[in-house]
């Protein structure tokens, strides 16, 4: 009996075929895909280009799960896909909506959600609900990628079951206003977002202030006087005065229209409590000397100003190759503060303190910061 109704069944199977070869029948209605039309944007994007867009999606589901028109309360949703396939659709569509054009920042698109699903509703209605979610990525000029934001949105809608105009209208505009949305942000982030930044641009300020009575702050028109030593005098020592310069920095940066602006104040110090001078031994020839210890402070500083240029700072590491920077600077200062002591032999090999003079008075010139 079995036998009798499969081969029944095959022959049955068979002759339908024949029939709807020769189109004498036809086979099930088939839905015909979305087509999502391109959109007009309220605002033209100056400041950004989409460069790629990804279907970022787990599994890459159909985007639209929609009730056919003959549904009743019980009819479920039936899976509907983008003319193309989701990601060549929604890739053209970006090109056709947003012109491709020079902008600061290239950004690429990925489409984490995007989703039309209908339930149905009264009076012969599907309800829709369209959710979308992007994220917006921007690879800096270091070769970092970066998200810099996510869209999460949507819209609802209604529809008389025989016409689907709606549906395809309600995605362009959610889609449209994720675009929207990234243009106000980025407007708004640029001022001040450091993730937004291209370069870095260090501005230097020398402190001359005097308003710490134990600091003095290194000013070419107020050089070191023999009251600027007030601490004790050793007792013993090969020295007839010692001072104790130093230099330091303090940067504070801030985002300017996606350039980070670095102020870095420089002090050149001494300090007067840690300097002395022994009795008897206040005259010009020592106070020289203790001077050009200050001034070597003075243009180790302008070469570490100058060798922290825009080119050498990177928006991700400007802090520590600063850092590194003044680490060799500083190594560099302590290096020369004892050739100076040992080839002068502090102070009292007159030529060789001659040829130092010299020297540093030059370099002082070079720099601009003694006539």
């Amino acid at each position: 009996m079995l036998a009798l109704l499969l081969s029944l069944l095959f022959h049955w199977n068979q002759h339908w075929l024949l029939l709807a070869e020769a189109g004498l029948v036809s086979g099930p209605p088939t839905e015909k895909p979305l087509v999502l039309q391109p959109g007009a944007l309220a605002f033209s994007p100056v400041l950004f280009t989409v460069t790629s867009l990804r279907d970022a999606r787990p599994g890459r589901p159909a985007v639209a799960w929609l009730l056919p028109a003959t549904a009743t309360a019980g009819t479920l949703a039936q899976p509907l896909e983008l003319q193309g396939g989701t990601e060549a659709a929604l890739q053209q569509f970006v090109a056709r909506s947003l012109p491709r054009q020079a902008a600061r920042y290239a950004v690429t698109v990925r489409v984490l959600e995007c989703r039309v699903q209908e339930t149905p509703g009264v009076s012969r209605q599907a309800a829709g609900q369209v959710t979308v979610r992007l994220a917006f990525d921007w690879r800096n000029p270091e070769g970092q990628t970066i998200t810099l934001t996510e869209y999460r949105g949507g819209a609802r809608y209604l529809r008389p079951l025989t016409s689907r105009a709606v549906v395809e209208s309600t995605l362009r505009q959610a889609l449209l206003s994720g675009f929207t949305y990234f243009n106000q942000w980025l407007t708004q982030a640029l001022p001040h977002d450091v993730r937004l930044a291209t370069a870095v641009q260090p501005v230097f300020r020398y402190e001359t202030r005097r308003t710490e009575p134990d600091t003095l702050f290194y000013d070419p028109a107020r050089p070191l006087t023999w009251n600027d030593f007030t601490g004790q005098p050793r007792p013993k020592g090969r020295y007839a005065a010692a001072v104790f310069p130093g230099f330091a920095y303090q940067g504070r940066p801030q985002v300017v229209n996606g350039v980070v602006v670095l102020d870095v104040r420089l002090q050149i110090f001494v300090v007067r409590s840690s300097s002395w001078v022994a009795p008897g031994q206040q005259n010009p020839t020592n106070l020289n000397h203790e001077q050009r210890h200050f001034d070597i402070v003075r243009l180790v500083a302008e070469r570490f100003r100058r060798k922290a240029t825009p080119d050498s700072l990177t928006v991700r590491d400007y802090q520590s190759i600063l850092g590194w920077q003044y680490l060799k600077s500083f190594t560099e200062m302590n290096h020369l503060q004892d050739q100076y002591d040992q080839e002068t032999q502090g102070g009292l090999n007159l030529a060789a303190q001659d040829r130092w003079n010299r020297r540093i008075e030059a370099e002082l010139r070079g720099y601009g910061i003694s006539p």
